[in-house]
């Protein structure tokens, strides 16, 4: 069995994270950088797999700048047998729609029997490009899960739903999506570490993918604007002379959030 696990770099949620006004981009070269945890959980849940059964291959794929190297090798580090990055000058800025089809590509050419990616990621939160994943590659889709139970032939867990937990399941090939309900990811050690720098790590653009960023062949998601948050403002204060429940509900009223 070969299980694909979407890894991603991005900023460090510690640290503080900004814009480029002109770009709507992250800058990401204002802080640091770290993998995305919950890729590192959808990475746990391949390898605890491959842990309990001989013939499991995990790889770590990534769309990342070429300056994302110790991140994805971070992930071999963890335990991934092998790693796929897709590094290209014209993917700078991709959507959503573009960074699916680029996936499915690379996914493509391996013929995975599962796709393993997190719920949504820390920085754009996009939360939908395992259903579009999916859908590129016809590949059946089980999202949200906080567990996860691989067979020979089979995924199948549960989600999160408002009268408790909904199980789902879906033959192979498919794409699944994990939540933070998952276990943290193994810590690599120093064995994991040096062995990373020896495991394979193919490095490929979008000529080596036949995907075209060409707006004008592919026409793509266009921004329109982009601007700072505004800062936080003061809360209100009521002071309770007697009528505090009543200007509570003024103020819900008047605020629509009731």
């Amino acid at each position: 069995m070969k299980i694909f696990v979407l890894v991603k770099e991005v900023p460090d949620t510690y640290g503080d994270r900004t814009l480029n006004l002109e770009t709507g981009l992250a800058e990401r070269a204002a802080g640091d950088v770290v993998l995305d945890e919950i890729t590192e959980r959808a990475l746990e849940v391949a390898l605890s797999h491959a842990d309990k059964n001989e013939g499991v291959e995990v790889v770590a794929l990534s769309m990342a700048p070429e300056t994302s190297t110790a991140s994805i090798r971070r992930a071999l580090a963890i335990g991934a047998a092998s790693a796929v990055h897709i590094s290209d000058p014209e993917l700078a800025g991709a959507d959503l729609g573009l960074t699916a089809e680029v996936l499915a590509a690379a996914i493509r050419r391996a013929e995975p029997d599962l796709v393993i990616t997190g719920n949504l990621s820390t920085d754009g939160s996009g939360g939908v490009l395992p259903a579009m994943l999916a859908e590129h590659l016809g590949y059946a889709q089980a999202t949200a899960l906080s567990s996860v139970e691989i067979t020979a032939d089979a995924v199948s867990g549960s989600r999160a739903a408002d009268a408790g937990a909904q199980p789902v399941s879906a033959a192979l090939p498919a794409v699944i999506s994990i939540t933070e309900a998952l276990p943290d990811a193994r810590f690599p050690n120093f064995k994991g570490i040096m062995a990373a720098k020896k495991k394979p790590l193919e490095v490929l653009s979008l000529a080596d993918l036949g995907v075209s960023a060409d707006p004008a062949a592919a026409p793509r998601t266009i921004m329109t604007a982009v601007a700072e948050k505004p800062p936080r403002a003061a809360g209100v204060k009521i002071t309770d002379e007697g009528d505090a429940g009543t200007k509570l509900v003024e103020y819900l009223v008047q605020n629509r959030l009731v």
